[in-house]
């Protein structure tokens, strides 16, 4: 097969001794055996995306390995010296438990450590949310976790957290990113300087775990914990490390752990993906909450940054909530609780993404609270609550089954929401209500919304295209009407610009520019259509709604919704 010469270019220079003899004699082998692999490795670099940077692990500049992660570490290091210059330089890192986590970590410290910066190492794995608490903790400038989120197998991926313990977000990234792009690969130093490299253990989780139980308990009575029967699951991730401890810390007594998923193993063996959002991912602890009769069962990612809960409907079936259910019951309580504690000050804000469910607008209206409203990705989140010192976030998330409470975790944390959520699944059965009917009288107050998310998976140099003419597509032929819904408003956050069609008028959308469109409908359904920064995917966001008079007619309304949805997705050949 042909390949371009630009990527040949990239090839010979890993083929020169500035790269070890074992990534030579890789590049050698695809160059013989596998080329179409060998110009996927090479075609172009990793890039930062919405959550970092992911990758497939292997040889080449468009996977992770130790070449990659350690340009990166190199820039990230320059960048941090001319930021603060004559300090002291720390950063603290973290891992989770894919293959070869724990060696890149090492890795990454070993060219931090070379470059004369301190460096907190993790001993184990840790939670994402953990390394976020962590670099504020230790007064860190900048932290790293190791981690593909729900990424397959074979990924795995490098975020950078800032001194916040927020994730990097523009103008820095670009910045750094660019101090990346100049470097040599012969410029990485990886000869450590050990005596830089501090392990840190339980000095940190004992304090991570104090914090989340301080910020996430609300006055349950001691026998409304021990009386809320919980099945757990880790997904074979770092959850393990954090969650066991924090319930029991928190009181809950009943907690039962999944066996065969408790074992941290990057291969994930007993699921097709490790993602809570997946229903199937939460099979086997389903089935453990129906064998013992569970009110509740809570499932994280292999980092421990989402979380998927179900819950027992109203007759008693168990249900897997989806993200926005969760966020509106979670945001609900909380702001309920601030109300009851007389905490409102004027000055609080809660926290959402465009994508997100549009009911979380309606919460902070019942309360005369901001809802800020971000692009997706939670280190938009954490930003709002570095850019307005003066204003006091409550809580937060986004529809990908992510969640913060309050700002002692500047990143989203199943460990704080898997409390949380404890803590309202309690209260609401001692005073004789559930989760799920908490969750629908939500609806009667605010109006039942149903959202959908579908993922369209396209692989390689092609699949990149074909994401992107979609793309297009929609922005140079928009749609005029679907499902015999008028199109009354297009937001191109590319664009940042809008256009109202019922007013004939075109707006400024302030808010950074990205790759998304969003499609409102004259009946007020909500399309969002979005390419994923980090996995060859294009995303479609629905969201629709209705009026729930009685709580007796839910599953009626909810199947007019669904099948709208479906309607929808339908019209827009989606299916």
């Amino acid at each position: 097969m042909h390949i371009e010469q630009s990527i040949l270019n990239k090839v010979n220079e890993w083929l020169t001794p500035t790269f070890d003899e074992a990534t030579q004699a890789a590049i050698e082998e695809m160059m013989t055996s596998a080329p179409k692999e060998l110009e996927e490795s090479f075609y172009k670099n990793l890039e930062f995306g919405t959550g970092g940077m992911r990758g497939v692990m292997g040889v080449g500049t468009n996977r992770i390995n130790k070449y990659t992660l350690g340009k990166n570490t190199q820039g990230l290091s320059d960048y941090l010296h001319k930021s603060f210059p004559n300090e002291r330089l720390k950063v603290a890192i973290a891992y989770d438990c894919r293959h070869n986590s724990n060696t890149l970590a090492k890795v990454v410290a070993d060219v931090f450590s070379a470059n004369g910066i301190k460096v907190y190492l993790f001993s184990d794995m840790r939670p994402t949310p953990e390394l976020s608490f962590a670099v504020r903790y230790l007064n860190c400038h900048a932290g790293i976790v190791l981690t593909a989120s729900h990424n397959p197998p074979e990924y795995n991926g490098y975020k950078v957290y800032w001194q916040d313990g927020g994730q990097l977000v523009p103008p820095q990234d670009a910045e750094i990113i660019k101090v990346i792009e100049d470097l040599k690969y012969s410029d990485i130093k990886f000869e450590a300087n050990n005596n830089l490299i501090e392990y840190i253990d339980t000095e940190v989780d004992e304090a991570f775990a104090k914090s989340t139980v301080e910020n996430a308990s609300f006055n349950t009575p001691a026998d409304a914990k021990a009386n809320l029967k919980i099945v757990y699951t880790s997904l074979h991730g770092t959850s393990i490390k954090a969650i066991p401890n924090v319930l029991a810390k928190a009181g809950y007594t009943d907690v039962n752990i999944v066996p065969e998923q408790a074992e941290p193993n990057g291969d994930f063996p007993t699921v097709v993906s490790p993602n809570p959002e997946e229903p199937e991912a939460l099979s086997m602890a389903i089935a453990l909450a129906e064998k013992i009769g569970a009110d509740m069962v809570v499932g994280t990612d292999p980092d421990s940054d989402r979380l998927g809960v179900a819950v027992r409907d109203l007759d008693g079936n168990i249900k897997l909530l989806n993200g926005n259910q969760t966020m509106v019951i979670m945001t609900a309580f909380l702001l309920e609780q601030w109300k009851r504690a007389d905490k409102f000050k004027g000055n609080e804000f809660i926290g959402s993404t465009i994508v997100s469910t549009p009911m979380m607008l309606e919460l902070a209206a019942a309360y005369d609270v901001e809802c800020k409203v971000g692009l997706t990705g939670f280190k938009w989140i954490a930003k709002f609550i570095k850019d307005f010192p003066n204003q006091k976030f409550i809580g937060g998330g986004e529809e990908s089954f992510g969640f913060m409470v309050g700002d002692a975790v500047r990143d989203k944390d199943a460990v704080a929401a898997i409390l949380l959520v404890s803590e309202i699944a309690a209260q609401a059965k001692a005073s004789g209500s559930s989760l799920y009917q908490e969750l629908l009288n939500l609806y009667i107050d605010f109006g039942f919304y149903k959202e959908h998310l579908i993922s369209i998976t396209k692989k390689g140099i092609e699949g990149a295209n074909e994401i992107k003419q979609m793309m297009i597509d929609l922005r140079e032929n928009p749609l005029k009407e679907i499902n015999g819904q008028r199109v009354i408003c297009i937001e191109d956050y590319q664009a940042s610009k809008g256009k109202d069609f019922m007013n004939n008028e075109e707006f400024e959308i302030h808010i950074p520019k990205s790759n998304v469109l969003i499609y409102y409908l004259e009946d007020g359904s909500k399309i969002c259509a979005r390419p994923s920064g980090t996995e060859p995917k294009i995303k479609f966001y629905f969201s629709v709604n209705g009026i729930l008079d009685t709580i007796e007619n839910a599953t009626s309304v909810e199947k007019e919704l669904d099948n709208k949805i479906a309607e929808i997705i339908s019209a827009m050949k989606l299916n």
